[in-house]
């Protein structure tokens, strides 16, 4: 069997959006992550479905750790309240100290500040920074234009092959943790 994951960093949007289904699969995913004892590395909101998946991990008995910037608790999303946040300087600095202490990363549904903490830990696979895999949740096909974007710029020269990354996409929780439990073929170092 291949390396055991300890830890994962959960990147998903402080808002619900529109699809219920969103909610119930981040609920579904806490849970799942606290009674494999996957250790939960989240933004620290305590709203929306970053919210709804780290309150599910903590009732399941998990260990979660949040870091966020003060910045962002005090004018966007209010710092969870069931666990000590860390609070740093930056949202770099906050990328950076959960990139660190996470095996692998698991990226739910949505908004900007979901893709832009996805690409950056592509962009370490692209560079040779990282080898540690990103496990895509596709609820409800949420992330399929951006696949298809992604292909795209392949096709067109910009990246080399999709396939060199070491990127999983599932369609359900359930599959989310088999992916991280079971897949011997998971790549966590360079």
């Amino acid at each position: 069997m291949g390396y055991k994951i300890k830890s994962v960093a959960v990147y998903c949007g402080h808002e619900f959006g529109k699809n219920p289904a969103y909610a119930k699969d981040a609920r579904k995913v806490g849970e799942l992550l606290a009674r494999n004892k996957i250790t939960v590395v989240f933004g620290g909101g305590n709203v929306g479905l970053m919210g709804t998946m780290a309150e599910s991990a903590l009732q399941n008995g998990g260990e979660v750790i949040g870091i966020s910037t003060q910045h962002v608790v005090s004018k966007q999303e209010p710092a969870h309240t069931g666990l000590d946040v860390k609070i740093v300087d930056g949202l770099s600095t906050r990328k950076e100290e959960m990139f660190e202490l996470s095996d692998a990363f698991v990226i739910l549904p949505g908004g900007i500040g979901t893709l832009d903490e996805m690409t950056d830990v592509m962009t370490k696979q692209q560079v040779g920074e990282s080898c540690k895999p990103i496990i895509i949740l596709n609820t409800a096909k949420y992330w399929e234009l951006l696949g298809q974007v992604i292909v795209h710029m392949e096709q067109e020269g910009f990246i080399e092959k999709v396939s060199d990354y070491n990127i999983i996409v599932v369609n359900t929780p359930e599959e989310l943790i088999q992916t991280l439990l079971y897949n011997d073929n998971l790549v966590t170092t360079c």
